[in-house]
């Protein structure tokens, strides 16, 4: 779905300027994200499979919930939406903890490419998997696999392209601020 949304520079710093996510998309410019990583008490983390139609990485196990900030949007109400329209689940605002904006460039081809902040969080799931109800146009599956596993995934992903690719680090600082309230 196409959307209105503010333009940034290199640095994250807004521009005043707001176009299409198509002529972002297209013409490679910086735009926000918000990406939220669901884990359970029990060590497991929420991981997403992409949609068949999905323009980029279809298929691919990604973070939990992800999408756009529109334009003039505060980051956590884009968050609290994107819960709710791809996983059908409701949290409070102050579920959200915030662990950090990741800079991100994915060049796909000529005609698409990714420059984005990720504006990241982390949220306990306090739900069962069964519970959820995944966004069909969006997703494809959910599953929650074992933070260790999610490691070991993370480490093999060069050669088995099982996840997006997102750079290591970040997956390494996802995985460290999960631990963290483990």
């Amino acid at each position: 779905m196409d959307e209105l949304i503010d333009i940034l520079n290199d640095k994250g710093d807004f521009t005043g300027e707001t176009v299409m996510k198509s002529v972002a998309h297209k013409k490679g410019l910086f735009h926000q994200t918000v990406h939220i990583w669901f884990y359970t008490e029990n060590g497991e983390v929420l991981i997403q499979r992409r949609g068949k139609n999905k323009d980029t990485h279809p298929l691919l196990w990604d973070v939990s919930v992800a999408g756009h900030i529109g334009a003039g949007e505060a980051i956590e109400v884009s968050a609290l939406r994107e819960i709710e329209e791809e996983i059908g689940l409701v949290v409070k605002q102050k579920e959200l903890q915030k662990i950090g904006i990741f800079k991100s460039i994915q060049k796909h081809h000529e005609e698409l490419i990714d420059c984005e902040f990720h504006h990241t969080f982390i949220c306990k799931l306090k739900t069962s998997l069964q519970n959820l109800k995944k966004q069909d146009s969006e997703v494809e599956a959910l599953d929650l696999i074992a933070l260790s596993d999610f490691k070991k995934s993370i480490a093999a992903n060069d050669s088995d392209r099982k996840f997006v690719p997102h750079e290591t680090s970040y997956y390494n600082s996802i995985y460290s601020e999960i631990q963290k309230k483990l």
